[in-house]
C-alpha cells in the first residue's frame, strides 16, 4: 500500500513537470473591447473582450477563465467564465468574460483622482486560462491608458 502511494505521488510530479514543457513562450493577452452589461446600484458589470495570442508551436486548450483588472495599483474589477476553447499554435482567439466592478472600487478610484485627471492611468490585467489536468496558462499585462482630452499641446 505504501509503495502504491509513492508511485502515485511520483506520477503526479512527473505529469506536472511534463505539462509545463508545452508552452515555451508566455501567451500574449490584450484587452480589445469593453461593453456595459446590466448592473445594479452597488456594482457595475462589463463584458471584457481579450485577444489571446499563442506564440508557441503547441495549441492551448482551456476550460475556464479568470481575470483581474487593477488601475493605479488598486483592484477595480474581476471576473470568471466557464468558457472553453482552444488557441491554435501560432494563432489567436477572442475570449469574452463578464467582470464586476464593486461600488467601493469606483469610489476609491474617484477619490484618488480628486486632485485632477492625469494624462495617463497605469493598469494591469492578469488572469488564468485554466487547462485540463495541470495545463492552462497564466498571463499578466501592464500598460498605460491615455486619457482623452488630457494630451498636452506644444
Amino acid at each position: 500500500m505504501n509503495l502504491s502511494k509513492m508511485f502515485l505521488a511520483g506520477l503526479v510530479v512527473l505529469l506536472s513537470a511534463c505539462v509545463g514543457l508545452g508552452l515555451k513562450t508566455p501567451i500574449n493577452v490584450d484587452v480589445v473591447g469593453l461593453e456595459p452589461m446590466r448592473s445594479d446600484a452597488m456594482e457595475a458589470r462589463f463584458l471584457v473582450k481579450l485577444r489571446v495570442q499563442n506564440p508557441n508551436d503547441q495549441p492551448l486548450s482551456f476550460d475556464g477563465v479568470y481575470v483581474e483588472l487593477d488601475v493605479r495599483g488598486s483592484r477595480v474589477a474581476s471576473g470568471v467564465s466557464n468558457y472553453s476553447g482552444d488557441v491554435p499554435r501560432f494563432g489567436e482567439t477572442i475570449v469574452e468574460i463578464p467582470v464586476t466592478v464593486p461600488f467601493t472600487a469606483l469610489v476609491r478610484q474617484a477619490m484618488s483622482l480628486s486632485g485632477g485627471m492625469p494624462a495617463t492611468l497605469d493598469y494591469e490585467v492578469k488572469g488564468r486560462l485554466s487547462g485540463p489536468l495541470f495545463g492552462g496558462a497564466s498571463f499578466s499585462r501592464k500598460g498605460e491608458l491615455a486619457m482623452p482630452g488630457t494630451a498636452s499641446t506644444r
